[in-house]
């Protein structure tokens, strides 16, 4: 499958100031990619460059096998995108913007009306009476109405409500399913955790994780609540070297499993306990390591 982002070794400086250090990455076609990290890590900074924006100072950036800056016109015909500052004139309507994308690209947007209506959106109500949530939806229907390769979002979701954002991951997943690549940028784990299938983590300009959802979930942490059937068994029993006990309660265990869930099955055949409970994986905890300034992964 050919990739449809490639970043080789690209750095952006601003004069003195670091933007992005050598930044490597390769995204194959219909990737659902989570791109997280602390605000001014260099999310922004990378997506700018990306649509041929801001010209990196060294390196390789691609967008569909053109280079983004000297082909950043041609690119763009096929990329959807929502900057993380959205803003739009106070006389557009849903409508009239689409008209004028489409004037723009010189071709006919498509499925404007599927879109209108996913995002419950009144294409006639001009920007100056919406809510930002509202302009937002607007924004992301301008984003997607040309059924782009490529989407680009920068904190899309910010004023968006819940089921909202379902309805955005359900669409962006359908596109991704149909070959397009959801480049999906966030500082919050739970904006990208149900739609992404990889996760790529930025800090202080560095890319400092990239691997998908199921390798992170696979090293993260679960909450495992154990009850023997008497309080000298909980007492005597010795935990596995996958489970950390944390707290005993008369009859009871709270404790965290580093693993697979699979790896505690022989001791609970071995013990057979009146009861246990098993949490879903703590990726929080590996998501703040990668935040922390000197800290490495979980």
């Amino acid at each position: 499958m050919a990739d449809a982002i490639l970043l080789a070794g690209v750095t952006k400086r601003y004069g003195s100031r670091r933007g992005i250090e050598a930044v490597d990455m390769a995204v194959p076609e219909g990737t659902r990619l989570g791109f997280l990290g602390p605000n001014g890590a260099g999310k922004t900074t990378t997506i700018r460059v990306l649509l041929g924006f801001l010209r990196a100072t060294a390196g390789r950036a691609q967008v569909l096998g053109r280079d983004c800056w000297s082909e950043g016109h041609v690119a763009r015909r096929d990329i959807g995108y929502v900057p993380g500052d959205l803003r739009l004139y106070p006389w557009l309507t849903a409508r009239s913007g689409l008209a004028l994308a489409a004037s723009v690209r010189g071709e006919s947007s498509r499925n404007t009306d599927a879109l209108l209506r996913a995002f419950d959106l009144d294409p006639d109500v001009p920007v100056s009476k919406m809510s930002r949530g509202t302009r937002q939806k607007v924004g992301l229907v301008l984003a997607l109405a040309h059924e782009p390769r490529v989407i680009l979002l920068d904190e899309p979701t910010t004023a968006l409500d819940p089921l909202v954002r379902d309805e955005l991951h359900r669409i962006l997943s359908e596109r991704a399913a149909a070959g397009s690549t959801v480049f999906f940028s966030s500082h919050t784990l739970g904006d990208v955790e149900t739609l992404c299938d990889r996760i790529v983590i930025v800090r202080d300009g560095r890319i400092v994780a990239d691997e998908p959802l199921s390798s992170l979930r696979g090293r993260a942490t679960r909450h495992v609540m154990i009850r023997f059937r008497d309080a000298e068994a909980a007492a005597t029993t010795r935990p596995p070297d996958v489970l950390r006990v944390h707290q005993r309660t008369g009859s009871a265990w709270q404790a965290e499993l580093s693993g697979d869930t699979a790896q505690l099955i022989p001791f609970l055949d071995a013990v057979k306990p009146a009861d246990f409970t098993v949490g879903a994986p703590d990726l929080q905890g590996i998501f703040r390591s990668y935040y922390r300034t000197g800290a490495g992964p979980a």
